[in-house]
């Protein structure tokens, strides 16, 4: 049995299973996860919806960074090697960043890329020029210019920027919040987490047990 409220019909009349998957531009592990999670889309009747939710590294790792004991610095750095140790098989490069961000601004980006039927193309450059220290996620300019690379470029830059910056201090804030209270409801903790059927999944080395959970629905391409 197929659960309506988990499925969408396309315009071409297909139907897919809604996958809800939860991002932050600072997460490197949400990084390792983006291509792995796209390609679901290729091999499985699934539509992902991306929902961002900001990832608390000072709340994880012993507050600020003037405020982490040793203990909390070891599990940082472990945790960066682990990720570099990800990256370099598959020949991706992450440098752990030289301050916590603020992801807020990057986030709205997120969402009104998404709305707008761009986020893949926006998701790959932001996390590529982040993790390589080429990109300020809390900087308004440096985000507007790369939602406007990685859009359809309809408008002129000038009212491009006038309409980004027109949703990120209006709707975009109410679409921010529709995203936090979303995620208490599905219990999110961390990034990246998926949620399949009501089912959490976190971290970008779950896709197997995604791919057995999709194969278990039974899904059908129709």
């Amino acid at each position: 049995m197929v659960f309506k409220k988990f499925i969408r019909t396309l315009t071409n009349g297909k139907q897919r299973e809604i996958i809800k998957f939860y991002y932050d531009f600072k997460s490197p592990y949400t990084y390792l996860a983006l291509e792995p999670a796209f390609q679901l889309e290729k091999e499985y009747p699934i539509q992902l919806r991306f929902i961002p939710w900001p990832f608390r590294p000072e709340e994880s790792f012993g507050g600020n960074l003037q405020e982490r004991n040793k203990l909390n610095w070891n599990k940082v750095r472990y945790l960066y090697l682990d990720c570099r140790r990800f990256a370099n098989e598959r020949g991706m490069i992450i440098r752990g960043p030289e301050r916590l961000f603020d992801s807020r601004l990057s986030l709205i980006g997120g969402l009104y890329a998404d709305k707008n039927n761009f986020f893949r193309p926006y998701s790959r450059l932001t996390f590529e020029r982040f993790f390589n220290r080429q990109l300020n996620l809390e900087n308004l300019d440096e985000i507007t210019k790369v939602l406007y690379e990685t859009s359809k470029k309809n408008l002129s830059f000038e009212k491009f920027s006038q309409d980004f910056q027109t949703y990120a201090n209006n709707q975009g804030q109410k679409d921010y919040s529709n995203a936090e209270n979303e995620a208490d409801q599905d219990h999110i903790f961390g990034v990246p987490t998926f949620i399949v059927r009501d089912e959490p999944f976190w971290g970008n080395d779950r896709i197997l047990w995604i791919k057995k959970k999709l194969d278990s629905l039974k899904l059908q391409d129709t």
